[in-house]
């Protein structure tokens, strides 16, 4: 087998590299995000330096004081959890060093689309669809929202209500008209 198909991670000491996959780069380097977005990603690392790092830490201590780490469940597990909490904790810290805070509200009750829209649009069969444009990190497709990255968003960024966009898709070109724009109010 080529070395090129082996994980580094696959050493004596069972410790995971950095392989969880990050989300896309934007493409100037920017991670700009909401401050809802920024305060949850705040909020995750520090309930993991605060609260769950130290009590994994309190677990493994007692683990290893049982004596044989080799065949103890809680020992290794807690090693592993260990290990990947660390992992985010490294993982949240870069993207929130990197991150910018935008306020969309300042656009509130405008009619371009910036970061931070709930755009309404119609595709070509009139078939309604309705997404907020977030930062990469705080985007959930579930709930509507998109990257501002995604090809969909950057076909309607800088667009104004009643405007028609081109989106590229694999099937060809769609084109989107903008039905509304909405910005939350200031707090």
């Amino acid at each position: 087998m080529s070395k090129a198909f082996t994980r580094e991670s696959d050493s004596q000491d069972g410790q995971d590299g950095d392989d969880l996959p990050a989300p896309a780069p934007a493409p100037s380097g920017i991670n700009y995000i909401t401050r809802t977005g920024y305060e949850r990603l705040r909020s995750e690392l520090f309930t993991l330096i605060d609260d769950e790092r130290p009590r994994i830490v309190e677990i493994v201590h007692w683990a290893a004081s049982n004596g044989d780490r080799s065949e103890n469940g809680d020992y290794l597990y807690g090693k592993k959890r260990l290990r990947e909490i660390d992992r985010r904790i490294r993982f949240l810290t870069q993207r929130l060093e990197i991150a910018e805070v935008v306020d969309s509200s300042m656009h509130h009750g405008g009619e371009q689309v910036f970061f931070g829209a709930t755009v309404c649009y119609a595709d070509g069969t009139g078939a309604e669809t309705t997404v907020t444009i977030l930062g990469v990190d705080e985007a959930d497709s579930a709930q509507g929202q998109i990257s501002w990255v995604s090809p969909v968003a950057r076909a309607l960024l800088k667009a104004r209500v009643g405007d028609v966009v081109r989106l590229v898709v694999p099937g060809g070109v769609q084109e989107l008209e903008i039905l509304s724009v909405e910005y939350p109010a200031a707090p």
